[in-house]
């Protein structure tokens, strides 16, 4: 007998059981073709249907900052100060939602309403040059009357 036939031997007791495994596998799990039951159908039946519940996250502090990144600051903006609205440039990818939420975290403030004006890049040039000057994103966020924002 060589010992090339030993290893072989074991390799086909391995597939054996192997195989069978799969099959007992296969017998255990039901196979349905009803559909899931749904909450209507669960009310109909005389249950109750599971309610979802709704799990609000805090942003963390690195998140919030990362949104807003600073106060636009100029004559227009010092204008708008008395009448409780305030501009500030934001990340170009964040939305109203995310911005009021931003705000209110970093300066404790309740907001009333987000306004935001998409600023586009500006072509420059420097002699031969041509360039682009950066793009940005402003929003105009509206406090509560009474509510001030300390940004000088």
């Amino acid at each position: 007998m060589k010992l090339s036939d030993i290893f072989k031997k074991k390799i086909k007791k391995q597939k054996k059981t192997e195989v069978k495994e799969i099959e007992t596998i296969a017998e255990k799990k039901p196979v349905h073709n009803a559909p899931a039951p749904t909450s209507k159908m669960l009310a109909d039946a005389g249950g109750e249907a599971p309610k979802r519940e709704t799990v609000k996250r805090k942003k963390s502090v690195a998140t919030v900052y990362n949104i807003v990144s600073e106060p636009h600051i100029s004559e227009k903006s010092m204008g708008l100060n008395e009448i409780n609205q305030y501009i500030f440039d934001v990340f170009p990818k964040a939305n109203k939602v995310q911005i009021k939420e931003a705000i209110e975290i970093i300066y404790g403030v309740d907001v009333l309403s987000v306004n935001i004006i998409n600023i586009a890049p500006k072509k420059r040039r420097l002699g031969k040059i041509q360039g682009f000057k950066k793009g940005y994103k402003k929003a105009i966020v509206k406090v509560k009357a009474g509510q001030k924002i300390e940004i000088l």
